[in-house]
């Protein structure tokens, strides 16, 4: 009987597993969710709303790869500065938070300020050699205290780096770390960006490491922000709308190919955070900065020695220009390779080594890639006429502060009176130059500038009181009589005016409305 009985449990409790699985086989997958959710089926659309065009994925799939290649090969740094405290900073501090100032200690003697103060700050930096060399901003590591340079990596490995060089010139530097089998970034040909093309921003702002954001290249050839007060600095940036922030400095701007367009290293912001729009060094430029810094810490940089500006409409109209583009010479300095080579003020240069020089930042950019000792060879146009000069760079530090301000030239001789004279519609005066202002100036003829009206022709094209008008259109001016028929039989056409003040002398173009008087 209990056998029976022991069958026949057995023979139900199989069955009963049987009946199982064969039930469970055939439950959906929603319906045991139903069963376990107490009724919920599911959350959500089952399909995406939109299926992707390929060349969309595509498109997708190179930001992911770019993103994952580029991060490998930025770097996180933090750096432990130490600078010089001005006397009475502390005071000054303590006043604009309109707190009072005490120099007493607890005692009621006078505590001695301290010299420097330490701080802290952050940046990124791009791997540039398996070995461990990392190209920076040199804002990012100018103050750091010896040792006080430190390095994470992507793998979050940590390093104290040591400073190889800096040049605040184009505010790059290089920094070293003690390890091997780093990922190098990939150097493009930045003279190839073309604007509206795709970039990344890699680094780590705001203390957010390996962030990446994304945007086009917006212009180029960005000049005149005054990040250095240095007249020799060399900025010639590419600008993104990628978003970079404080901590973004050092990082890099990548293009689709994972390659380096440029080093990250100014916002234009009013708040000191992301505004918009953001500058970084060209790669063409970085890379021969940085070889000259690990090569000796040191940039052999040549120099032309001369000073210069854009040309403008204006200035484009007197030189009877085609198009809106070349550098104006508007000084030579004294002993200079310009000098040398026979560069003149007023000549135009159109190009160098072949390339077509647009501004004088474009110029500027590209000369400081050469080092001393190398010829360039520049199309310059002169009296209309184009010319060829090859002129042998040097260092700056040969170059005398002195500039050449006059080119020799004939006599004038003009003997047309000489009085004060008004040009209503150009907005300014003028009036024989004193011999005190001879002496002061070191010149002996031309004619000074009285008043200029505030919103004036004159006032807008740069011209201020107190200059004395060397030459107009290449003559050298000796009368206002002269002067005034200059302007006369140039009515409606461009003059060109080499004007010295007590800074120095450059040129100024205004144009004659017709009928002046």
């Amino acid at each position: 009987m209990r056998k029976s009985q022991i069958f026949a449990s057995l023979f139900f409790v199989g069955v009963g597993i049987i009946f199982g699985v064969i039930l469970l086989a055939n439950f959906s997958e929603s319906g045991l969710q139903s069963l376990l959710a107490g009724g919920v089926a599911d959350i959500g659309a089952k399909n995406a709303p939109v299926t992707l065009n390929e060349n969309v994925k595509a498109l997708n799939n190179a930001f992911v790869a770019v993103s994952e290649a580029s991060n490998e090969t930025v770097v996180s740094i933090s750096v432990v500065a130490e600078k010089k405290v001005a006397k009475n900073q502390m005071r000054d501090f303590f006043r604009f938070f309109g707190e009072p100032f005490d120099p007493r200690d607890n005692k009621g003697n006078e505590e001695e300020q301290p010299d420097t103060e330490e701080s802290s700050g952050a940046g990124s930096g791009v791997i540039l050699s398996a070995d461990g060399y990392i190209a920076t901003n040199n804002h990012v590591v100018e103050d750091a205290k010896d040792d006080g340079i430190k390095v994470i990596l992507h793998d979050k490995r940590e390093f104290k780096a040591k400073l190889i060089g800096r040049d605040p010139l184009t505010d790059l530097a290089v920094i070293k770390i003690d390890v091997n089998n780093l990922k190098p970034a990939h150097f493009a040909n930045s003279d190839q960006v073309q604007i509206g093309e795709w970039v990344i921003a890699v680094g780590n702002p705001l203390g957010l490491r390996s962030t990446v954001t994304t945007g086009i290249i917006s212009a180029l050839g960005r000049g005149q922000l005054n990040l250095n007060n240095d007249q020799y600095a060399v900025e010639n940036f590419i600008q993104t709308d990628a978003a970079i922030n404080p901590g973004n400095s050092g990082g890099g701007l990548f293009n689709l190919n994972g390659s380096l367009v440029g080093i990250n290293t100014a916002i234009a912001s009013r708040t000191g955070y992301y505004n918009g729009y953001g500058f970084a060094i060209p790669a063409n430029l970085v890379k021969s900065v940085v070889l000259d810094l690990m090569e000796d810490g040191k940039v052999d940089r040549g120099y032309i020695g001369v000073q210069i500006s854009s040309v403008d409409e204006v200035s484009a109209k007197s030189y009877k220009l085609d198009k809106v583009a070349g550098v104006i010479v508007q000084k030579v300095l004294e002993g200079s390779p310009a000098e040398r080579a026979g560069l003149e003020i007023g000549d135009v240069i159109l190009d160098l080594d072949g390339m077509p020089v647009n501004t004088s930042n474009e110029l500027q950019s590209r000369v400081s890639m050469h080092k001393a000792g190398d010829d360039v060879k520049l199309k310059i146009l002169r009296d209309g006429k184009a010319i060829y000069k090859t002129v042998t760079l040097k260092p700056r530090d040969e170059d005398s502060k002195t500039a050449s301000n006059e080119v020799k030239t004939g006599k004038s001789e003009d003997e047309e009176i000489n009085k004060p004279v008004k040009f209503e519609k150009l907005g300014f005066s003028v009036s024989p130059v004193t011999t005190k202002v001879k002496e002061d100036l070191g010149i002996d003829k031309g004619i000074i500038i009285n008043t200029v009206e505030r919103y004036g022709e004159a006032a807008s094209r740069g011209i201020v009181p107190n200059g004395v008008i060397l030459k107009a259109n290449n003559q050298e001016i000796s009368t206002t009589g002269q002067f005034k028929k200059i302007i006369e039989q140039n009515a409606g056409e461009v003059v060109r005016l080499q004007v010295k003040y007590k800074d120095g002398a450059r040129l100024v173009f205004i144009e004659v409305p017709k009928n002046n008087s």
